[in-house]
């Protein structure tokens, strides 16, 4: 039996506890709305509440910050990201199964552009 505490797209996160479970200021996560990546579910006070995979994702692009991406680069990335691991999920759920090749959570060898 599966609780609302289990389900990772759960609301339960206020704006100032969810900056601070990853780290970033309230106007970072602010930031991530305007930018179309994340929209956090509003309580009846009008008060933002943000999901556990809500902050996987601004997470993610924290992470991708700070290696010098660009905000909208990143925001980006993590949509794409997030989009093939949900694909993946349910090639899975649908009896398919997912050579390292084809796995998102397999690294990749990076090619150099340098000669």
């Amino acid at each position: 039996m599966s609780t609302t505490f289990d389900d990772a797209d759960y609301p339960a996160y206020t704006m100032g506890r969810a900056a601070d479970m990853i780290g970033v200021t309230p106007a970072f996560l602010r930031s991530l709305g305007a930018a179309g990546l994340i929209e956090p579910e509003r309580s009846l006070g009008g008060h933002r509440r943000y999901s556990r995979h809500q902050l996987q994702l601004a997470g993610r692009v924290r992470q991708l910050l700070d290696e010098g991406i660009l905000l909208t680069a990143a925001c980006r990335i993590v949509m794409l990201e997030d989009r093939l691991a949900a694909a993946h999920r349910r090639i899975i759920e649908l009896g398919g199964t997912l050579t390292p090749e084809h796995d998102a959570d397999t690294p990749t060898q990076t090619i150099s552009m340098s000669n």
